[in-house]
C-alpha cells in the first residue's frame, strides 16, 4: 500500500471537505491544503490555517505566523492510519514552513470525537476549549467569522432580518484541545500543561460516496500563504 500527501488544488479540497467532513464547510482564511492519494487514488485531504481566533498563539506566546491550526481531515474510505496520514501532512507542513513551532487541533465531543487520531500521534493534551457561539441559518451550523466574511453583521437580530427569520444562536460544548509542538524548545514548554487523554474514540465517519480518481496537484505551499 502507498500513501502519498502532496499540495492540492482548493477544488480538490472543497470536493473533499463536501463530501467527507461531517461539517460540509471549507473552513474561512488562508489555508495550506494537502490531497492524500492512497494506491494512486485521491481519498481526501488535510488543511491547516490560521484558526477561528486571532488570539489563538497567545497562550504559548506565539505570533500568529508562528503556529497554526489543523482545521479539517477529510477522508473518504482507506487503509492507512488516520494518524500515518496526519504525521505525512505534518512533514510536508514543517519541510515548507521553517517558521512555524506549534499546530493546535480541535476534537468534538458533540460528534463523538475525542481525539484518538491525535493520540495515536503523540499530541499534547491540555484541556477543553471554552464553549463557542454559532449561528444556525437555515439549518446550518454557521461560524460568526462566516457571517462577517460575506459582509454581514455578527447579531442575531441582522441574520433574522437579513437571511433567516428563524436563525438561532447555538452554543456548543467545549472542545478537546491537543497541540503538536514543532521544536524541542516548544515541546519542552508545552509538556509541562500536559494533562492526561481523555477516552479516545475510533476516528472519523465513513464517507457515503466514491471519491474521483484524478486530481490535479500544484505546488507546495509556503508559510507566506498564511499571512
Amino acid at each position: 500500500m502507498s500513501v502519498k500527501v502532496a499540495g492540492v488544488t482548493h477544488e480538490a479540497a472543497k470536493f473533499a471537505v463536501l463530501n467527507w467532513h461531517y461539517s460540509k464547510q471549507m473552513p474561512i482564511g488562508k489555508l495550506i491544503k494537502y490531497g492524500v492519494w492512497e494506491n494512486e487514488k485521491f481519498i481526501g485531504v488535510v488543511l491547516f490555517g490560521r484558526g477561528a481566533t486571532p488570539n489563538l498563539g497567545k497562550p504559548y506566546d506565539l505570533q500568529q505566523n508562528e503556529l497554526c491550526e489543523l482545521v479539517r481531515v477529510a477522508l473518504d474510505k482507506h487503509e492507512a492510519p488516520v494518524s500515518q496520514i496526519v504525521s505525512k501532512a505534518i512533514k510536508n507542513l514543517k519541510l515548507h514552513n521553517t517558521g512555524l513551532r506549534l499546530i493546535v487541533s480541535f476534537a468534538d465531543p458533540d460528534q463523538g470525537h475525542y481525539g484518538g487520531i491525535y493520540q495515536a500521534g503523540n499530541w499534547i493534551y491540555t484541556g477543553s476549549s471554552n464553549a463557542a457561539k454559532f449561528f444556525n441559518i437555515k439549518g446550518k451550523k454557521t461560524h460568526p467569522r462566516s457571517v462577517g466574511a460575506v459582509g454581514g453583521i455578527q447579531s442575531l437580530n441582522w441574520i433574522q432580518k437579513n437571511l433567516d427569520p428563524k436563525a438561532e444562536i447555538i452554543i456548543t460544548a467545549p472542545k478537546h484541545r491537543y497541540l503538536y509542538p514543532l521544536d524541542r524548545t516548544m515541546r519542552k514548554k508545552i509538556i509541562k500543561i500536559a494533562l492526561p487523554y481523555p477516552s479516545a474514540v475510533e476516528g472519523l465517519e465513513e464517507s457515503r460516496i466514491d471519491s474521483v480518481n484524478k486530481v490535479q496537484v500544484q505546488s507546495l505551499p509556503t508559510a507566506q500563504n498564511f499571512i
